[in-house]
């Protein structure tokens, strides 16, 4: 198990210590997306879905999922997280809805968890307000695309 810090030299789960590391400002960008029939985004751009504002709602349950991420991860860490800011974006290419997630600390350990769960609580948030239109919705490209601070530094990832 080395290089895996969840566990324990007798290969045992546990929470990381992170007293002993320094406290930084630290940032992690996170996205997803939700392909769909064009007619099903046209409910999302035209906001004739009918539970309502799709876009909305699924930027509030984005929020309140990097906001939990601690209750439902069960090694992660409870933060004081700084910022979450979701932004959800009607793409006609995909087609489908673009969903990117930011969230930042000043903190111990990192808040890439934190913008994985904003991300996929936002686009399953897109699949429930439309589900009763289409159930063959697609939720898909989970993924960390930014993460700085603390002591391993700045991640990109690669464009695709």
């Amino acid at each position: 198990m080395a290089g895996l810090t969840h566990f324990d030299g007798e290969g045992r789960a546990h929470m990381v210590d992170v007293s002993g590391k320094a406290v930084t400002d630290r940032i992690a960008v996170a996205e997803a997306f939700v392909r769909m029939r064009p007619e099903t985004l046209d409910l999302v751009a035209q906001g004739t879905a009918k539970k309502g504002d799709v876009l909305g709602v699924a930027r509030l349950a984005g929020i309140m999922g990097a906001k939990r991420c601690a209750d439902l991860i069960p090694l992660c860490h409870p933060l004081p997280i700084t910022k979450v800011a979701v932004d959800l974006v009607v793409d006609a290419n995909l087609p489908g809805v673009r969903i990117e997630a930011t969230v930042k600390t000043s903190g111990q350990t990192g808040v890439e968890m934190e913008a994985l769960t904003a991300a996929s609580t936002a686009a399953l948030t897109v699949y429930d307000m439309l589900k009763a239109a289409e159930k063959t919705m697609e939720v898909g490209g989970l993924r960390v695309v930014l993460k700085d601070g603390g002591k391993s530094g700045r991640f990109e990832a690669e464009v695709t």
